[in-house]
Parts: structure tokens; sequence; C-alpha cells
């Protein structure tokens, strides 16, 4: 066996795939599926658009997040509880949100459309998805930097990333196309059931050692993890460290908020594009991925975040050229290597970015207090998901597709001049990665 596979055939790396493929499946179904079946259901683009507001859970889940640090449930743990828990939630939201009917859902322009809008049994569906999926990512993400050492930071994070993007191809892939065959009601249960690894891996793991040190009060749960953050970075290094996670995801993210109506509208029917990402974005995906891991081992983060963020902003013009190309009436040969060209590439290039950049938020939170820091870094990183791809539909009517991709090209570039101060190329040493034991744990001051 290769020395260089060796790190990765380890129990550890094992949970990190389904600890991704767990986190990434909710998501993708509010990402892809959700707006598929909108879009072939003939809600408007806007209509669809706004309901990126329902991501809001992942913007503010750090509120609740030391819920999780401080309380656990019987039985289980801290973390262990609280997976199981959502992910039983989420199958059951996931399998019921088909079974709505989509009648009257519209973009609102009034008090009392808004008021309905927001109380539609679709909305709330979906929102349980997101704030259920949200808390589950709060414990995955604690659960996962506590079985990891310092040394598989980098490598067990991008094992997670890739899984995470394996997971889309179900609600992105399989699901479109088991939709041309069967009612949406049965391809949400089916979609559902894949909920079902992860839940077999929450029964089957230990509770981390570190997760059975909870802060001894709700106030040391709240305090603490700010305090630390704070004290360890200054004032400067934080605000500039929660800079570049809100910017370094911001153009790929707004880039693909409406990527199934955007190939939908170029001509490509649900089976073209579901069988397109299943074989154009799944091997892109996975090997490079997991290259993109190894090759961290010897980058070090900072450096992969330079040589990944760069194929991520380049791939974003994929889909530029894509809509210049324009709507294909009949889509042969080289229409389908266009889409799979673009599907593969941004597979690749957003595989690599996200591991190393989940990699650098795990560097930068503090074992003690994992899940609240992680909540709050993982939190602004989806702000631009939530709030900024909610205005993809109104951009994409007053610019037209062409323009509004070169804008989200634009929009990755300020993350990529942030690198700069927080990850400079030549530094290449974790000295900065916090203690084990950091002033004010447990209480003491």
């Amino acid at each position: 066996m290769p020395s260089w596979i060796a790190p990765l055939l380890t129990r550890r790396m094992l949970i990190c795939v389904l600890t991704g493929f767990a986190s990434g499946l909710p998501l993708y179904l509010l990402l892809n599926l959700l707006p598929a079946w909108l879009k072939t259901e003939g809600i408007s683009l806007k209509a669809i658009g706004l309901l990126a507001l329902i991501q809001l859970p992942y913007t503010w889940k750090f509120l609740w997040s030391p819920l999780l640090d401080r309380f656990s449930l019987p039985g289980f743990g801290r973390r262990r509880g609280w997976m199981l828990l959502t992910q039983i939630g989420l199958l059951l939201a996931i399998g019921l949100l088909g079974g709505q009917s989509v009648q009257g859902i519209v973009a609102p322009s009034d008090w009392d459309s808004t008021l309905h809008f927001a109380t539609h049994p679709v909305t709330l569906l979906a929102l349980a998805v997101a704030l259920l999926s949200a808390t589950q990512d709060i414990a995955l993400d604690a659960f996962r930097r506590e079985i990891l050492t310092e040394d598989e930071l980098g490598l067990g994070n991008s094992v997670h990333v890739n899984a995470y993007r394996i997971a889309g191809l179900v609600p992105g892939s399989l699901s479109l196309i088991l939709a041309d065959h069967l009612p949406w009601s049965q391809v949400f249960w089916i979609t559902a059931a894949f909920m079902l690894p992860g839940m077999t891996m929450t029964l089957l793991v230990r509770e981390p050692p570190i997760a059975s040190a909870a802060p001894r009060t709700l106030h040391d749960a709240v305090v603490l993890p700010f305090r630390e953050f704070i004290g360890r970075a200054g004032w400067q290094s934080a605000l500039l460290i929660l800079a570049f996670i809100f910017l370094y995801k911001l153009g790929d993210s707004l880039c693909t908020a409406l990527a199934t109506p955007f190939y939908l509208d170029m001509g490509y029917s649900k089976s073209e594009i579901g069988l397109i990402a299943k074989n154009a974005g799944l091997w892109p995906a996975v090997f490079g991925g997991l290259l993109g891991g190894l090759w961290m081992v010897r980058l070090g983060i900072n450096r992969a975040l330079w040589l990944f963020g760069i194929v991520q902003i380049v791939t974003i013009l994929g889909f530029a050229w894509l809509a210049w190309i324009g709507h294909q009436a009949v889509i042969g040969t080289e229409q389908l290597l266009a889409l799979a060209l673009v599907i593969g590439s941004e597979a690749l290039g957003v595989g690599l970015g996200t591991a190393a950049f989940v990699a650098f938020i795990a560097r930068n939170t503090h074992p003690a207090y994992t899940a609240t820091q992680f909540a709050l870094f993982t939190s602004l990183a989806a702000v631009p998901r939530t709030f900024i791809n909610a205005s993809a539909g109104w951009l994409v009517d007053n610019l037209g597709w062409t323009h509004f991709f070169l804008l989200c090209f634009l929009l990755a570039l300020p993350g990529m001049l942030l690198l700069l101060k927080v990850a400079p190329w030549k530094q290449t040493s974790t000295a900065d990665t916090p203690a084990v034991e950091p002033p004010g744990v447990n209480g003491k001051q």
C-alpha cells in the first residue's frame, strides 16, 4: 500500500466521511432539490431566491450553540445526543416536505402576501430542515474537531468536505433523476432515507473524551468562548479573521445559489442535469478533494488557502461562459460536454477551497469551546449564502446570467486579498493553534 494512502484508511477518516455526508445532505436539499422542485412547479425565480432566507439558522446558530456545549442528552452525551436528535428530526422533516402543495408561493409585495409566504407549509418545513441541519452541524463540527489530532485537521476536514459535497449528489442528481419518474412526495422520502448512515454512525461511535469537560454554567458556555478568542488573537487580528471568514466563500456561494434553475434555463432537462452532476461532479470532488487534503499535509493550511482559493474563483468564470453560450434549443454532445466541464470544474474548485477553509476554521477553535466557536465562525461564513443569496433572483432578473456570474467573480477577490494578513504564504507554523487549557476554562479566572 502506498504510504500516502495510509492516512486516509483510518477509523477517524471513515467517521469524517459519515459526518460530512450527514451534514451535506440537508443543505444541498435546500440549495438544489427545493429550487428545482419549485422551478418545475412554475414558481418565480424571485420567490425561489427569497426562500434562501429560510437558511437563517445557519447564520444564527452560534446563538444556541452554547446550549450544546453546556447540556447533554441522557444516555448519549453532549455530542452524540444532539447529533441523533437532529438526525431523526431531519429524516421526518425532509420526508414531509415533498408532500406539501406549492400553491400560493409567490414573491411578496405587501404585508399580507409576506405573511402568507412566511407561513406557507413549504416555507415552514424548509425552515425546520434548516434549523435542524444547523443544529446538527454544531454537534458534528464539535465532534469532528474533538476526535481529530492537530496533524489530522487538514486531511480530516478535507475528507469531511468532500463527503459533504458527495452528499449533494443525492438531492442534486439522484433525486432529480427520480423526479422524472416518481411523484415528488416519494422523491423526498427517498432523499430523507439517506440520513440513515449518519444515524447509524452516531449510534456506533463513542463520545469524545474532551466532550466530557462541559462548562460549569451556561454563563461560562456563552462568555468564555468569545473571551478566549479575543484574548488569544487580539481585537485587530480577530476582526481580520472574521472578515476573511465572511468574504472567502462569498463569490462562489452566490454563484451557485441558483445553479439548478440556471441549468434549466439553459435548456437542460432534469435528467441531463442529474446524470452530468453525478458523473462530472463526483470524481473531481472526490479525487481532487482527497488529493487536496493530502497536499495540505505537505503544504500547510495557509498555502492551501492560496492555491485552492485561486482554483475556486477561476471556476466561477465557467458559469459566465455557459451563460454567454446561452439557451440551447437542442441539447447534443457538445452542450452536454459544456455542462460537464462547468459542473466538474465547480466541484473541484469549490471542494478544494472549502476543504482548506474548514481546516482554517478548525485551527482557530479552542478544544474547550469547540461547539460555540466553530458555530460562530461557520455562522459568519453562512451569512452570504443566507442574506446575499436571497438577492440572486433579483440580480439575475436585472443583470442577466452572464453579468451576474461576472459580479460573483469580482466578489470573490476581497477574500483572497485578506489572505495576506490572516494566512501569509510563508507562515507555515501552527504555533498559533490554541492550547488545550485556556485561561478561564471551567470557570477559573
